[in-house]
C-alpha cells in the first residue's frame, strides 16, 4: 500500500470541509455526507468549529483510493488560523486548493497557492460549486492564470454551468484540443516533447503525454485544474483520479533512522499530551524512547515569512530550546476515517503518539540538527525555513474577569500555546499580565471562547494593538571580559550585530575558534541571543540581522571536578544580554509596521465617501476598477487601521461593502515612533539588570 499525505486548503467559504465530506463519503467511509450548517461533519469537531460553521483547527482523516491510504489533512480557510496552515505544509507530500466557482480567486487563493509553489508542494486546484448561481469557467481559468500562475492545465468541461444539473465530462485522449494544450504547456519544461510534437505529432502519445503531466505535476511545475461541486458531487470521481494519477506518494526508509515532524499537539481526556508525527524515516514503535528538540532556531520571521532560523558560517542549527526525551506508551495510525491504535508507525505514515510529556508543536524526533550538525563541523549550512507565512501582526493583553483566575488562566494560555506557539504569550512580571500575539479579531473571539468552555476561565482584553518589527541600520559591536571589574559573570562575551537581506530572519554564526568553547555555553549563547532580541531598542522584536560571536573565554573545571569558580552555561546566558543590547544600541535600529493588502467591493455610488476615510486610515489604493454599479478597490492598509476600516465599511456602504485583507509587507514608520513597554530584566538598564540577576541567583541559588 502507497501512502499519500494531501492537504486540503482554501479561503474561507470555499468549500474544502465539504470537499472532505465528499471524498469520505465516496470512498465509503462514512455513510452519509456531513453538512458544514448543521455542524455535522467529520473533521471539524470543536463545539466551538460546529457552531460558528469554520475550520479552526487542522484533522486528519484516512480513505483508501484503489492501492493507495490517503491522510487528508482538512485545514483552516480563515486568515485568522493560518498557523494552523502553516504546520501541515511541511508533512504534505501534495495539496488541493480549492478555488470557489462563484467568489473566484480570493486573497488568501492567492497567499496560499503562493506559498505552495515556493515550497514545490505538488498541487491540484478543484474549482468548486459549478453548481451555483454566478458560477464562471473560461473568465474564472484567465483569472487564475493572471493572479494564481500561468501554469494551470484544465482536466474536463463543464455543462450546465449555475445550475443544480451542472455536470463534468473529463477530457480524454480524443480530444484533440486537450492534447494540443497539454503539449504547449509541458514543452515549457520539456522542449524535446516540443520538438517531437512538431516533427510528427502521431509519435507523441496519449500516455506519454499524461506520464509527463503526472511528472511535472509531482515537480509542482504544472497544476491539474478539476472543476465540480462538493455538494452534488459532479466532477469529484475525476478529482480522485488525479489524486491517484499525478500526486506522488510518501517516501521514506521504513528501516532507516528515526526522523520526523511534530505538527499538533493536543490535550487527550485525562489531559495527556498527543502528538502528531509526520514520520519521514524509520519506525517508531510502543515503549520506543526518543529524542525530540526544536531545530530552527526561535528567531523572528522576516516580512515573507521566512525562517528566523539560525545558520552560517560555524551557525549552529537548531539549538533552540534543547533536546529533550520520553518514553512512546501508544501509537495511533490512521486508518478508515479515523486514528487506530497500532503497535507502530512507520515511515510515510502520520501518526498520533502518547507519552512524550515534553514534546511541542514543531520539534522533530530523532538527532536534533544542531547538535549533530555541531558534532560533524558543519560549516555554511543553509537557513531552515520554517515559517512560510508572514507572523501575526496584532497582539492584546489577555486580562481574567475574576482577580483569582489569574493562576488559572497563565496555566489554560501555556497549555493554548503547545498547540499554537504563534501566540507567543508574553509575560510583564512587574505587571502581572499576560500578552498573546493575533492574526485578527476571530482569533481573539475564538481564544475567549475556548478559555470559558474549556478551562472555565472568563476573560476580557485590553485593546489589539500592532505589533512593529525593529530592523539594524548598521553594525555595532561589543564586548565583556571575564575578570573586568564591572562583569560579575565567569564568561567573556563578544558580539557583533548587523544588518542582514528583507526576510532573513536572524542567524547566529560565530568566529571563535571551533572547540574553543564547550557546546553547552555556545547552545546557551546562540538561544539567548534569540530571546533577548524579542525586545529591541524599542521593545519591538528585531529581524533580518546576522548576530557573530567574536570573543570568548570561561573558566573550565579542575581535574576534580566542577568547583564554585567553574564558569556555567548561567554565566553565559545572564552575561549574553548586556553585550548583545550594547551592540544593538551601537548599531541603531528602525522601527517597520505591518501593511495589509485590501480588496474591497462596493456599491459605486459609496465610492466617494469610502476615498476620504480610507485616506483618513492610512490606506493607498490603487485606481479602482467600476463594475457596473459595484466598484472594487485594491491597494495596502497599515495593519492598525483594518479593524477599524472593518468597523466603519458597514455603514459606508449600507451593509453592501465586502474586505478582504491579507499580510503584504513592513515598512517604515512615518512619524513618531512607536515603542512597547519593555518587560522586566530589562539589559538596556544595565544597573538595574545586574541587581535582579543577583537577587534572583540569591533567592534560589546558582544551580545553572
Amino acid at each position: 500500500m502507497h501512502t499519500l499525505n494531501l492537504g486540503i486548503l482554501a479561503h474561507v467559504d470555499a468549500g474544502k470541509t465539504s470537499l472532505t465530506e465528499r471524498l469520505l463519503y465516496a470512498a465509503g467511509v462514512i455513510g452519509e455526507i456531513g453538512s458544514v450548517d448543521d455542524g455535522s461533519t467529520q473533521t471539524d469537531s470543536l463545539a466551538l468549529e460546529r457552531r460558528r460553521g469554520i475550520t479552526i483547527k487542522s484533522a486528519v482523516v484516512s480513505f483508501a483510493i484503489e492501492d493507495a491510504t490517503v491522510n487528508l489533512i482538512d485545514t483552516p480557510g480563515h486568515p485568522d488560523f493560518i498557523a494552523e496552515v502553516e504546520r501541515v505544509l511541511s508533512v504534505l507530500d501534495g495539496a488541493v486548493l480549492v478555488v470557489s466557482a462563484v467568489e473566484g480567486v480570493q486573497p488568501q487563493t492567492r497567499v496560499l497557492m503562493r506559498t505552495l509553489r515556493r515550497l514545490r508542494i505538488p498541487t491540484l486546484v478543484f474549482v468548486n460549486k459549478i453548481d451555483r448561481g454566478g458560477a464562471r469557467h473560461d473568465r474564472l481559468l484567465r483569472s487564475m492564470s493572471e493572479k494564481l500562475t500561468p501554469a494551470i492545465v484544465p482536466m474536463g468541461s463543464v455543462t450546465g454551468l449555475g445550475t443544480r444539473a451542472a455536470a463534468v465530462e473529463p477530457y480524454a485522449a480524443a480530444d484533440a484540443g486537450f492534447a494540443s494544450a497539454l503539449v504547449e504547456q509541458l514543452a515549457e519544461h520539456d522542449e524535446s516533447l516540443l520538438a517531437a510534437y512538431v516533427d510528427d505529432e502521431a509519435t507523441v502519445s496519449y500516455d506519454r503525454l499524461r506520464a509527463e503531466l503526472a511528472a511535472q505535476t509531482g515537480r509542482a511545475l504544472v497544476h491539474p485544474v478539476f472543476f465540480g461541486s462538493a455538494i452534488t458531487g459532479a466532477g469529484v470521481a475525476a478529482l480522485t483520479a488525479g489524486i491517484r494519477e499525478l500526486l506522488p506518494a510518501a517516501g521514506g526508509d521504513a528501516d532507516g533512522p528515526v526522523s520526523g515532524t511534530v505538527f499538533k499537539v493536543e490535550r487527550g481526556p485525562a489531559g495527556e499530551k498527543i502528538a502528531y508525527v509526520r514520520l519521514r524515516s524509520g519506525t517508531v514503535r510502543t515503549r520506543d524512547v526518543l529524542r525530540f528538540g526544536w531545530d530552527g532556531g526561535d528567531g523572528e520571521s522576516g516580512e515573507d515569512g521566512s525562517s528566523g532560523g539560525v545558520s552560517g558560517a560555524g551557525g549552529v542549527d537548531g539549538a533552540g530550546s534543547g533536546d529533550r526525551e520520553g518514553k512512546v506508551t501508544a501509537v495511533g495510525v490512521f486508518d478508515g476515517g479515523a486514528a487506530v491504535r497500532r503497535t507502530s508507525v512507520s515511515a510515510g505514515q502520520i501518526g498520533k503518539l502518547w507519552g512524550l510529556g515534553g514534546i511541542r508543536v514543531g520539534d522533530t524526533l530523532g538527532d536534533t540538527v544542531g547538535e549533530a550538525a555541531t558534532r560533524a563541523g558543519a560549516v555554511g549550512a543553509p537557513a531552515t525555513e520554517r515559517r512560510h507565512f508572514a507572523p501575526p501582526t496584532l497582539e492584546t493583553v489577555v486580562v481574567p474577569r475574576r482577580l483569582s483566575d489569574g493562576g488559572a488562566l497563565h496555566a489554560a494560555l501555556a497549555q493554548l500555546a503547545e498547540q499554537d506557539p504563534l501566540i507567543n504569550l508574553r509575560h510583564d512580571d512587574v505587571r502581572r499580565e499576560v500578552s498573546v500575539s493575533l492574526y485578527g479579531e476571530v482569533q481573539k473571539e475564538v481564544i475567549q471562547a475556548t478559555l470559558a468552555e474549556d478551562f472555565g476561565v472568563d476573560v476580557t482584553f485590553r485593546e489589539t494593538t500592532t505589533i512593529c518589527r525593529e530592523r539594524p541600520v548598521g553594525t555595532g559591536a561589543a564586548v565583556e571580559f571575564m575578570g573586568a571589574e564591572d562583569n560579575p559573570f565567569r564568561a567573556t562575551v563578544g558580539l557583533r550585530v548587523e544588518p542582514a537581506a528583507a526576510g532573513s530572519g536572524v542567524r547566529f554564526r560565530w568566529e571563535i575558534e571551533l572547540g574553543a568553547l564547550p557546546f553547552s555555553f555556545l547552545k546557551a549563547v546562540e538561544e539567548t541571543v534569540h530571546q533577548t532580541l524579542r525586545q529591541g531598542i524599542h521593545g519591538w522584536p528585531v529581524t533580518d540581522c546576522t548576530v557573530t560571536m567574536t570573543h570568548s573565554a570561561y573558566t573550565p573545571p579542575p581535574p576534580s571536578g566542577w568547583s564554585t569558580w567553574s564558569s556555567t552555561a548561567g554565566d553565559f546566558r545572564k552575561l549574553t544580554p548586556l553585550v548583545l543590547m550594547s551592540a544593538l544600541r551601537q548599531a541603531g535600529t528602525r522601527v517597520y509596521e505591518p501593511m495589509h493588502r485590501f480588496h474591497l467591493e462596493a456599491p459605486a455610488d459609496a465610492f466617494g465617501a469610502l476615498l476620504p476615510v480610507l485616506a483618513r486610515l492610512g490606506a493607498v489604493p490603487r485606481a479602482p476598477a467600476v463594475r457596473a454599479a459595484s466598484c472594487v478597490l485594491e491597494g495596502e492598509i497599515p495593519a492598525a487601521s483594518v479593524h477599524r476600516l472593518e468597523q466603519r465599511l458597514p455603514g459606508l456602504t449600507r451593509g453592501e461593502g465586502v474586505l478582504e485583507c491579507a499580510f503584504e509587507r513592513y515598512q517604515p514608520v512615518r512619524g513618531a515612533i512607536p515603542t512597547r513597554e519593555r518587560t522586566d530584566h530589562d539589559p538596556l538598564d544595565r544597573k538595574g539588570y545586574l541587581l535582579r540577576v543577583v537577587r534572583r541567583v540569591a533567592g534560589r541559588g546558582e544551580g545553572e
